[in-house]
Order: C-alpha cells, then sequence, then structure tokens
C-alpha cells in the first residue's frame, strides 16, 4: 500500500472535505428589544435592522481586534474586562467612551448578581 491512499475519504463524498460555513450573528431582535426600551412607539424598517446589525458587528470587532493587541502587547493570553474597557476608551470618543463603561460595568454587576 502506498502513503498516499485515499481510503479514509472513501464513502464521504465532498462534504468531508468541505469546511462548516460559520453563521454570521444577527443582532436584529436585540436591537428592536433596546428600541422598545428607549421609544416604545417607534418601529424599525428591515434596511434600518441591518444597517444597526452591521454597525453593531463592526464596533464589535474593533474592540475585540483592538482587546487582543492590548493582550499581546502587555504579554498576556486571555482578554480581561480591562483591555475591553481600555479598547473602548481607545476607540470611542470622549463622554460616548464614558457612557459605554459605565453601562457596562453596571451591566456586569447585574449580571454576576443574579448568578
Amino acid at each position: 500500500m502506498s502513503g498516499n491512499s485515499e481510503e479514509g475519504l472513501e464513502g464521504q463524498g465532498i462534504e468531508g472535505c468541505q469546511k462548516k460555513r460559520r453563521r454570521k450573528k444577527r443582532n436584529a431582535i436585540y436591537i428592536y428589544k433596546v428600541l422598545r426600551q428607549v421609544h416604545p412607539d417607534t418601529g424599525i424598517s428591515s434596511k434600518a435592522n441591518s444597517i444597526m446589525n452591521s454597525f453593531v458587528n463592526d464596533i464589535f470587532e474593533r474592540i475585540a481586534s483592538e482587546s487582543s493587541r492590548l493582550a499581546h502587547h502587555n504579554k498576556r493570553s486571555t482578554i480581561t474586562s480591562r483591555e475591553i474597557q481600555t479598547a473602548v476608551r481607545l476607540l470611542l470618543p470622549g463622554e460616548l467612551a464614558k457612557h459605554a463603561v459605565y453601562k457596562c460595568t453596571e451591566a456586569v454587576i447585574k449580571y454576576t448578581s443574579m448568578k
């Protein structure tokens, strides 16, 4: 038997060689829930929801990559809340960053108190 035999792939067909497709994270339901809290009498179109979804995904990716860079720069292998908080302060301007950090801290405290 030769070393380049394809016995291991028999019966698998093409599926065995394909990668799984990653599902795209959709935030539409959460965007709608937040809108309901802030403006209960206002709706949102599917196009506007799609734009908001892209915005949320973009901000999430920016915070994640900046947090990763900060952890790597500080020779850490784990991203903690400190890296995320610093990334938010670096990415968002002035008062928006302060408000975001305050709300996130509030949410974490609420989450940990529920456990």
